[in-house]
């Protein structure tokens, strides 16, 4: 087996097999060496959007934009306290760069609902792909293939190998034992985020967030530790999206029809080319089935009087109080809770404006939705005593806790829970969407020391390599992925 190339990714996302696809395309003999049984990572289970400024498809439909613009709106989506660490030059650069990258991914057959707006974007930016963010691994991995880039699987990388300055290949462990690869351009971090590192979490973040999970749970910071253990400079380490209370996924994701789309080939094609004339309701049905899987509840929920309870039948927390909300759901039994809600609140989660979720200006997911397309996490009955029986939750215990909380709320003249029809949706849990923290970086995307000086042979990108980013919003992450592999691909080349 060969063990040389001219670059050697570790971690087989969407930022990994951009990069990698992107070398094989440039002629580079490239290896993808990932943990996991296949390629895909956190890009492979998110839902697609990829913002960008100045594409094709904004051209198309009249949107004028502009760099400046949008760097000045990506800032305004994160808390002035976290966008202040932002580093301006490096998002900036990233930015100027999105729409050459999404010009990329329609050559390689990729097709992109959009673009939609998403305040406080002052024009629609977000660009959705279709079907879903698996077509990214599926296109990029199909494209690695054919420009004859390897991709092993079931091979985790547990050391950097340094000769004198600069790193030469890793060490990986495989089903034949230990393995050294050797790089003759660079060795290039692709390993994800440290979202379900809870050592990593404990440790930047402190300790009463150390039981939340990641979304994604083979999201170990890997990456984050092979720089770190060469000397690489970590920036913005305590900086994470959310913690935030999202329902379990299904048991299988089968049941969804976007798991009976094609992510690749003619038959996606033939999707993409029709989806002009797709009508938008349908479109809105299509994505809500995506909703009701991945997105959050909304806070509003809580504002409104829901409440949590565990599987106990017990309120434990103040439902309005982020994140001491989602703290207190971690250290519940099995780390997950209930949502209660009332018949006032299903009538007003019925309808416009009140959502349980949405994508905005796309799609908005109300409870009769959830107990449509979730009857696993959304049941419905008439009295509190049938409602607990459906969850196995002791129905007394249930009854007397809206009991005392009504006795509570009264007193402060807030509505109470009470009515004919009472719906329970859950198990949530809190999770750890991803992390900010990431190796410094230059605009060549080589990663920096702590003396602020270019460690030779080592590059990161995507979550590894975020440079100090503050990419709050819907699609900067992936659109960074995909477009810091597509660089790091082409500054190699030059070296070639």
């Amino acid at each position: 087996m060969n063990r040389v190339y001219d670059v050697i990714v570790v971690g087989g996302g969407g930022s990994g097999l951009a990069a990698a696809a992107r070398c094989a395309e440039l002629g580079l003999s490239v290896v993808v060496l990932e943990k996991q049984s296949k390629p895909g990572g956190t890009t492979g289970i998110a839902v697609g959007s990829f913002t960008a400024n100045q594409s094709t498809y904004q051209q198309r439909d009249g949107v004028k934009d502009s760099l400046d613009d949008h760097a000045q709106d990506a800032s305004k989506f994160a808390p002035s306290s976290i966008e202040r660490k932002n580093n301006d030059h490096l998002r900036r650069y990233f930015l100027s760069e999105s729409a050459r990258t999404l010009d990329w991914l329609n050559q390689l057959g990729l097709v992109f609902h959009g673009p939609s707006p998403e305040p406080p974007n002052r024009v629609p930016r977000m660009h959705n792909v279709v079907p879903n963010a698996k077509s990214y691994i599926a296109a990029l991995h199909s494209r690695l293939i054919q420009k004859g880039g390897t991709l092993l699987c079931y091979t985790s990388v547990t050391q950097l190998v340094k000769e004198e300055d600069r790193v030469m290949g890793v060490v990986a462990e495989n089903d034949q034992g230990s393995q050294t690869y050797r790089a003759r351009l660079g060795v290039v971090l692709a390993a994800g985020d440290y979202a379900n590192s809870h050592s990593m979490i404990e440790r930047f973040k402190g300790s009463k967030f150390a039981a939340i999970d990641g979304i994604n749970p083979n999201a170990k910071g890997d990456g984050h530790r092979l720089a770190e253990n060469i000397g690489a400079n970590l920036l913005n380490m305590d900086i994470t999206y959310g913690p935030e209370l999202r329902f379990i996924p299904p048991a299988t994701r089968r049941d969804h029809a976007s798991q009976l789309l094609p992510a690749s080939g003619w038959i996606a094609q033939i999707a993409g080319k029709l989806l002009p004339y797709v009508p938008k309701a349908w479109i809105a049905a299509y994505i809500k089935r995506l909703l009701v899987t991945w997105q959050h509840p909304e806070n509003s929920l809580f504002e409104q009087g829901a409440i949590l309870i565990n599987r106990k039948g017990e309120r434990f927390c103040e439902e309005v109080q982020w994140p001491e909300r989602e703290i207190a759901v971690a250290q519940q039994p099995r780390k997950d809770a209930f949502i209660l809600l009332d018949e006032r609140l299903i009538q007003q989660f019925g309808t416009w404006p009140h959502f349980i979720s949405t994508a905005p200006e796309i799609a908005y997911a109300y409870v009769e939705d959830y107990l449509r397309l979730r009857p696993d996490v959304a049941v419905k009955a008439d009295s509190i005593q049938s409602l607990g029986s459906k969850k196995d939750i002791p129905s007394s215990a249930l009854q007397q806790t809206v009991n005392q909380y009504n006795q509570d709320r009264s007193a402060k003249r807030q509505s109470i829970l009470e009515g004919n029809e009472w719906v329970l949706l859950g198990p949530v849990r809190a999770y750890f969407t991803t992390t900010e923290g990431g190796a410094a970086i230059d605009r060549d995307l080589r990663v920096l020391d702590t003396q602020n000086r270019p460690i030779k042979g080592l590059y990161a990108i995507g979550q590894n390599g975020l440079g100090g980013q503050i990419l709050w919003g819907h699609g900067l992450h992936i659109a960074w992925a995909i477009t810091s592999g597509r660089l790091v691909a082409e500054g190699l080349a030059k070296q070639y």
